[in-house]
């Protein structure tokens, strides 16, 4: 994926260029908004087609799951077809998966719609950031990967508020219909002033093999910690999900090794400070999406606070906005004191948080949250814009897209991995409580309890991954580009590079 560099294009007119910027900066925004408010809209959409809400919850991992097996390839399909024109099928998949989403009446169909809108809106990530950089070079290209930046950040912190608003004003259906509108609107915009532009240096083979293969070691491994629980974790259909996510990471490490342009650079995998960074960022979106997910139930639910979809949506903007707030707020911060260490306490932090929250009960009011999701938000920011500067800075120039690409498919396996096994968790603790005579409040607080531990745990792991980053400074002052790289960061790794020629260094190497 050669996002966040040219390719020897020319510089677009500035109609163009203004008409690159617009498209794939409202898209951004579409895309992280209405990825982030759908935890909001579950119980909604549960009342409404008889879905359980454990079921529903297939349509927050299953998007995450298509996206991390799909964010490479068509960053790729874009630089050998034409960057325009992959982005184009990602915005009309994109309407067409919130149009089916609508139209449902069924859990299956919304999750079916949420795998779709996976693919379509990895999609638009990977090639609109392709766009900008391969349209504009020097400022003007920092200013628009800023602006995308900005725009990226802005939806995911804005996305549980508007869908609680839209809930509450139009049905859960609505934030699909305007998704779908605004989307379209793009198509024409883009056909007028959007250039198309291709790499004529990338070879034209896609691996195919390895992004089937991805999907092949993910969905069978979130299958069996979904479903593990109830089938028997020694059962046989629990072991068979695992065998076949084991035999299919084999056969991805083959491929890769063979194939002439891998989905992954495994050569990559030997630079222990981007798989560090890498690892540390999929615990942060794994963190921040599990959190939301069951706060969002929990929330709502009549046994726990008993919220409207609109107050959930308020409720939860201390963790979906402060992530984004927090992030660019210590960029300058990182430069003094190194990445390794603001990692470490982000971490850190994170999981005070955490653990503050393993002491839920019944009797928790709204008032009792905000402290610790405060904290938990400022403690994931921390360890968030400084792991996703580090992965595109520790490699060289020629490296930054696949180094990028390895961050983002990391967050995307984040999100739905540590998602699928909370709900894992919090349903099981949930359903042995209740069904040993427990209060129904009770049961639902001992869920979160046991949820919030368990993500604790997690984070600890993190700080331990923090180790790995080294003692990586960034070699100058942050640009504005650096600081809406580090707000964009909750989404999407954008690749700026750093200052006063850090670009030269070599894979590995940090001070």
């Amino acid at each position: 994926m050669s996002a966040g560099t040219g390719d020897g294009a020319p510089a677009a007119p500035a109609r163009a260029a203004s008409g690159v910027l617009a498209a794939t900066c409202v898209s951004a925004f579409v895309v992280n908004a209405n990825t982030s408010a759908v935890s909001i809209l579950l119980p909604a959409i549960s009342e409404d087609t008889g879905a359980s809400l454990a079921t529903l919850q297939w349509a927050v991992t299953g998007y995450s799951l298509v996206g991390a097996a799909v964010i490479v390839t068509s960053g790729a399909l874009g630089d050998i077809f034409g960057r325009r024109r992959i982005f184009l099928y990602g915005l009309l998949l994109f309407v067409a998966s919130c149009v089916l989403i609508a139209l449902g009446n069924s859990g299956a169909t919304v999750i079916a719609g949420r795998a779709i809108q996976g693919a379509a809106g990895s999609t638009i990530l990977a090639c609109g950031l392709s766009l900008l950089s391969a349209g504009s070079s020097g400022d003007a290209q920092m200013r628009a990967v800023s602006l995308w930046g900005a725009a990226s950040a802005a939806g995911a912190a804005a996305g549980p508020l508007l869908g609680g608003v839209l809930v509450d004003v139009t049905g859960w259906q609505g934030l699909f219909w305007i998704d779908a509108g605004i989307a379209a609107a793009c198509v024409p915009l883009t056909l007028r002033a959007v250039p198309e532009s291709r790499d004529p240096s990338r070879p034209r083979s896609v691996d195919l093999a390895g992004t089937v293969l991805i999907a092949a070691v993910l969905v069978p491994f979130v299958f069996a910690v979904t479903e593990g629980a109830e089938w028997g974790w020694l059962s046989a259909p629990t072991l068979v999900c695992f065998v076949v996510s084991a035999a299919s990471l084999v056969g991805f490490v083959l491929v890769e090794k063979r194939v002439r342009t891998p989905l992954i650079d495994l050569a990559l995998l030997r630079n222990k400070i981007l798989v560090g960074s890498s690892v540390a960022i999929l615990v942060v979106a794994g963190c921040i999406n599990a959190i939301m997910y069951i706060c969002s139930l929990y929330f709502q639910n009549p046994d726990g606070l008993d919220m409207s979809p609109l107050e959930a949506g308020v409720a939860t903007l201390p963790a979906a906005a402060g992530i984004v707030v927090t992030a660019p707020l210590i960029t300058r911060f990182v430069d003094k004191v190194g990445a390794r260490t603001v990692i470490t306490g982000g971490f850190g932090v994170a999981t005070v948080a955490f653990a503050v929250f393993g002491f839920v009960d019944a009797s928790w009011e709204y008032t009792t949250f905000v402290v610790p999701l405060v904290v938990l938000a400022v403690g994931l920011g921390l360890a968030n814009g400084p792991s996703s500067s580090v992965a595109t800075a520790c490699v060289t120039k020629e490296q930054v897209g696949a180094a990028s690409g390895i961050s983002n498919m990391g967050r995307y396996v984040g999100s739905a991995v540590l998602t699928a096994v909370t709900a894992a968790l919090f349903g099981s603790v949930y359903t042995r409580h209740h069904a040993s005579g427990t209060a129904t409040a009770d049961a639902l607080a001992a869920g979160f309890s046991r949820a919030a531990i368990g993500l604790a745990l997690f984070c600890a792991f993190g700080v331990a991954l923090a180790l790995l980053v080294g003692r990586f400074r960034p070699s100058g002052p942050p640009t504005a580009a650096h600081y809406a790289a580090a707000a964009a960061a909750s989404s999407h790794t954008v690749p700026v590079r750093p200052v006063n020629g850090a670009s030269d260094r070599s894979p590995g190497t940090a001070r």
